[in-house]
């Protein structure tokens, strides 16, 4: 169980100010008339005083309270762009924001929990002992604002006054991670003590990029402080490592929805989408996957979409799943984002008629932003994420620089997307969530869509989830465990995580159960008979699996009962392919849902395996993991060691 309020509270120690007096005495003296006059608005006495050791510990030259009026935001922006840290682009409302070259995905091994001697985390996050992350704070954090500006914003994440909704202070000296948080998130100044008031707690996130150069990088941190819910960000600006409302925030939803809320709110790395069925039916899908696996691509096939990337659910009175998206924007990967496979997306990034900051790719020399898949014949020169660049340009290693990194980003509001529900995604109530799908980077196991037996089994689904490393992630390599698409972002012990899962879809008050499914877009050809790593599919296929999904979760179409859950019939996927107006062969039915019985036995061994490690494990993923082993193997024996659908369908029989 964690304990809140345990150990030194570090920004109170370096900040020095103990009370709400003291806070209050400490912004006269800090702030001008039109800021302090704002500032007095703030009810909250524990925000205030986190404030103000804020101040006191970062020493800002000027304190910048941004309250919900547009004219705030626009002078934060005009500031952005006048230093620089925004640059304009030739669309009205574009701009683009070069990170370090050093600095341009999470620094995951800079990334750290404080934690307190005794306190249990998860195996595979970092830690350090709150005494050094207390020493270093009061090293590199003490003055770090010193000639520069403070902004202060109260954000929320998820829509105001909604269940799963919890509001957060956002503290940073860069405009530019100040004018990303607004697009990505509520301004609530206003009515930030009532939301404190309903939620019981508040975030707070301080970051401080200091003098912003390439050398001051490796002494980057990136603190999650568990017990004070607190946040401390230095030396960076990628806005995976400072915006941290965002995955920095989710950790502490994790924490909150596990121990604070057990059975009853689970804080998910998913999209949230709506999709239209028969007679204009409209069921929402939440979705979990790890970055840079086709997360916005598949959110963004909803025709009602609501969030690409994180959402909160919880069980509501009437015994459904409700679901809202934290966020009101998007921070989305752009490599391979292109007219044929994001239309909705493209228009907002190619036109008129919206905000969009973009991060890390190449401007050419009409300042039109570039990226790599774009769809469009790469320019002869421009600026990029390395500095000049002009096609076949080599890096120190003697390799070819690409046109946009392939963490290259879009930033923009939700609300300029044409298929963005914005009555749905800020109703309080939530949207009643009926399919859960898990996904990952799978080249050769699982199937393209199948759907769990029971929840347990769908539990095990999202335990169970594999991927590539991505871009997203510097310095990681290879093909990598990834329980939920949320692992990185769980501080606690995993075991206490699958807890809160089994606890939640097993929750006696949830009358109205979602089905659950595992999603699957990589399969290859090589690993399906033929040669080569190309795709069995392409990314409008998605539109398929999904529709498949939405009528099964509607009882509209049989499936197949095989060890691991139920899969399509043939007829029904055919018709589904002809509504996206694509030739649907029973050969490539075949490749796809055809079972190669010893990859999914060792993919479930390696996670026995894995899990065998970890503490607090719930003996009942074992228990799934054996009962399909034993199943697969009996199949086996009776159809070799691959088994088509048409003997799947014979061995359900």
């Amino acid at each position: 169980m964690l304990e809140l309020n345990k150990g030194v509270d570090i920004l109170k120690e370096v900040g020095g100010l103990k009370t709400v007096d003291e806070a209050k005495a400490l912004f006269k003296e800090k702030l001008d008339a039109a800021n302090l006059a704002k500032i007095s608005k703030i009810q909250t006495e524990d925000a205030l005083v986190k404030i103000a050791n804020a101040i006191s510990m970062c020493q800002p030259d000027e304190v910048f309270i941004i309250d919900d009026t547009e004219a705030d935001y626009k002078e934060v922006k005009r500031r952005s762009i006048a230093t620089g840290e925004e640059k304009e682009l030739a669309i009205k409302g574009h701009t683009i924001h070069f990170d370090l070259p050093q600095d341009q995905g999470r620094l995951v091994k800079q990334t750290l929990y404080i934690v307190n001697d005794d306190e249990e985390t998860s195996s595979i996050a970092k830690t350090e002992p709150r005494a050094e992350s207390l020493a270093y704070i009061q090293k590199y954090m003490k003055g770090i604002m010193k000639g520069l500006t403070m902004y202060i914003s109260f954000l929320n994440r998820g829509p105001v006054g909604a269940k799963a909704s919890i509001p957060a202070i956002m503290i940073t000296s860069s405009t530019y991670v100040q004018t990303s948080g607004e697009l990505l998130y509520r301004n609530v100044f206003s009515s930030f003590d009532a939301e404190v008031k309903r939620a019981g707690v508040f975030f707070t996130n301080c970051h401080s990029q200091g003098t912003n150069r390439a050398e001051d990088v490796p002494n980057a941190r990136i603190y999650m402080d568990r017990s004070y819910m607190t946040t401390f960000s230095t030396f960076c600006t990628y806005a995976g490592n400072t915006l941290l409302l965002k995955k920095g925030n989710h950790r502490f939803a994790c924490d909150w929805a596990v121990y604070q809320r057990t059975g009853v709110e689970l804080s998910e790395h998913m999209f949230l989408t709506g999709l239209k069925g028969p007679n204009g039916r409209k069921t929402y899908f939440a979705g979990a996957a790890p970055s840079g696996c086709g997360k916005t691509t598949t959110a963004m096939v909803g025709t009602d979409f609501i969030g690409d990337d994180l959402c909160q659910m919880w069980i509501a009175e009437d015994g459904s799943v409700r679901g809202i998206n934290p966020e009101c924007g998007i921070f989305g990967i752009v490599e391979d984002v292109n007219y044929e496979g994001d239309p909705f997306l493209m228009k907002r990034l190619r036109e008129e008629g919206t905000e969009v900051i973009f991060s890390n790719l190449l401007v050419d020399e009409n300042l039109k932003p570039r990226w790599v898949g774009d769809g469009e014949p790469a320019p002869a020169k421009g600026i990029n994420f390395q500095g000049e660049w002009t096609p076949g340009k080599k890096n120190a290693e003697g390799k070819d620089i690409p046109m946009s990194h392939a963490n290259a980003r879009c930033t923009l509001r939700n609300i300029a997307i044409d298929n963005y529900n914005a009555v749905d995604a800020e109703d309080p109530n939530g949207v009643e969530v009926k399919v859960v799908t898990y996904s990952g980077r799978d080249s050769d196991t699982m199937p393209p869509v199948w759907v769990a037996k029971s929840m347990d089994h769908g539990v095990a689904i999202g335990a169970s989830i594999v991927s590539a490393a991505t871009a997203t992630e510097v310095g990681k390599t290879g093909v990598n465990r990834e329980p939920w698409a949320n692992a990185p972002f769980i501080p606690g012990p995993l075991g206490d995580y699958m807890d809160a899962q089994f606890k939640f879809f097993n929750n006696s008050k949830l009358a109205k159960k979602p089905i659950m499914a595992g999603l699957n877009y990589f399969l290859t050809e090589g690993a399906r008979g033929g040669e080569g790593k190309k795709l069995l599919g392409e990314k409008k296929d998605v539109k398929v699996w999904l529709g498949w999904l939405e009528l099964r979760a509607n009882n509209d179409v049989n499936a197949i009962e095989t060890p691991i859950g139920f899969i399509p019939e043939y007829a029904d996927l055919k018709k589904l392919f002809e509504g996206i107006n694509k030739p649907y062969s029973e050969e490539l039915y075949v490749k796809h849902f055809s079972f190669y019985v010893d990859n999914i036995i060792s993919r479930l061994e390696l996670q026995k395996e894995a899990y065998s490690k970890d503490i607090k494990i719930p003996g009942r993923i074992f228990e799934i993991y054996d009962a399909q082993i034993k199943e697969l193997q009996a199949l086996k024996a009776k159809y070799g060691s691959v088994v088509t659908p048409a003997q799947l369908i014979e061995n359900a029989k």
